[in-house]
């Protein structure tokens, strides 16, 4: 599924919802490498909560995070400014105008040809 991007790149939309973006600049490999990390934090910690091994949990979820931020997704921005919207209501962002925009968009029924 395709989400909708900000213009500047920054943030998907989920429901509404920014959700930074991984930063642009990594390689292939290596977001590739990230990607697969975080995957396996994310089985982790399913498999904790699973088991109720409460160590193991803290562990994957450190895990998760690690992962998250060498991905750019959450820790210091991988933009200039130092502006963070990430999880907030695109609608109380200065994203907002945009948003509606794009909501309206993404309402209109695809014509028929």
């Amino acid at each position: 599924m395709d989400y909708p991007t900000t213009p500047d790149g920054r943030y998907f939309v989920v429901a509404g919802r920014l959700w930074r973006k991984s930063d642009p600049r990594l390689s292939e490999a290596v977001l590739g490498r990230l990607v697969r990390d975080l995957m396996s934090a994310r089985r982790a910690v399913k498999a904790a909560k699973r088991s109720g091994d409460n160590l193991s949990l803290e562990e994957a979820r450190r895990d998760v995070d690690a992962a998250k931020v060498a991905l750019g997704e959450r820790g210091p921005t991988w933009w200039n400014d130092d502006t963070d919207f990430n999880r907030h209501l695109a609608s109380n962002t200065p994203y907002a105008d945009w948003w509606a925009e794009e909501s309206k968009r993404s309402l209109r029924p695809e014509s028929s040809t």
